[in-house]
């Protein structure tokens, strides 16, 4: 993609208030401060948190902002005193955009606990735009990353995926709720491990039963069926609360479910024996820059291959409602 022009504007769609339609704005383009980069964006892909935001659910975004955490794209201009990259170098920018470094959980090797986080996309702007100023240290380098597109959904999907999967355990056979973007990176990551990856899926979803079929899965059923086989584990994408007793009775004796989302509908009530016999149920919290170098790694290791559908930067509302309706598979991409 060719460089733009100094004197261009940028570009980006603006969540003005929740639950309107993003806003197409031009302004100037912004300059990056010290410790940051400005990152001339080739491809966002869009997140079901990225609706959330969009929706009112989360409490802690400032508005009006520009959503999009699942950036890729070219470092164009340095802050002072940014050292670690250089001008021309493809980065990811992900979710986590800045922790205080020195709050208990930083201290404790917990950053993704940080009591004083910034989020792209939420409390400062994204990646549905032009441009992006990113704090330096929460950019990872994307080196043999070849095909920006592609590369876009491991910035979020990929991401906490992968932090969810560590969650989970060491098991053998891992249940995948929601076959979307997530779910279908960490189930070539699953195979590519050796384990099995048992997909559910709303009843009759067959297309994306038949995806995770041709991605590896030893079964694809529905949210409600019973798998052949009792779960070592269970990781659940989908922001849907009754999920939760179902994945439970899925899972085996000393199990895990997780729950990879930053926002759920609320879990009903359900009999304790599904809990009883030593099952877990845990929440995932954003990321750390560990998880994230160490899951581009495994990306490249285990050589993912993304299912991505293709939005021009202006078509940002429709890909909004089409990810919410379910209209395609794996994740959409935003290309300005």
């Amino acid at each position: 993609m060719p460089a733009r022009s100094r004197s261009d504007e940028m570009k980006a769609m603006v969540l003005r208030a929740s639950g309107t339609p993003l806003v197409f704005e031009e302004r100037p383009d912004p300059v990056p401060g010290e410790g940051e980069v400005r990152v001339m964006i080739e491809a966002c892909a869009v997140c079901r948190t990225d609706l959330h935001v969009v929706d009112g659910d989360l409490p802690q975004a400032k508005l009006p902002v520009i959503p999009g955490h699942e950036i890729v794209g070219i470092v164009e201009q340095r802050g002072d005193g940014v050292a670690s990259l250089a001008i021309g170098q493809r980065v990811g920018v992900p979710w986590l955009g800045h922790t205080c470094g020195h709050c208990a959980y930083c201290l404790e090797g917990s950053e993704n606990l940080c009591d004083h986080p910034q989020f792209t996309g939420c409390t400062r702007d994204g990646g549905f735009a032009t441009h992006v100023i990113a704090n330096a240290d929460f950019a990872f380098p994307m080196d043999g990353f070849d095909d920006p597109v592609a590369a876009a959904p491991l910035m979020c999907a990929g991401l906490i995926g992968w932090r969810s999967l560590k969650m989970a355990g060491e098991g053998k056979r891992i249940g995948l709720y929601g076959f979307g973007a997530a779910a279908h990176i960490l189930a070539q990551v699953l195979v590519w491990q050796g384990r099995e990856v048992y997909a559910f899926t709303r009843a009759g979803d067959r297309a994306s039963q038949d995806h995770a079929m041709r991605l590896g899965a030893t079964w694809a059923g529905a949210s409600e069926d019973k798998p052949p086989h009792a779960l070592d584990a269970a990781i659940i994408f989908a922001p849907v609360g009754e999920l939760v007793p179902l994945a439970l009775r899925a899972t085996r004796k000393g199990g895990r479910v997780v729950c990879g989302g930053i926002h759920m509908s609320d879990i009903p009530a359900f009999p304790y024996r599904l809990l009883w016999e030593e099952r877990h149920i845990l929440s995932v919290a954003n990321l750390t820059r560990q998880d994230g170098h160490a899951f581009l790694k495994i990306a490249q290791a285990a050589r993912v291959s993304t299912t991505v559908t293709r939005y021009p930067l202006e078509a940002a509302n429709r890909a909004l409602d089409d990810l919410r309706n379910g209209r395609f598979q794996g994740a959409a991409v935003l290309v300005p």
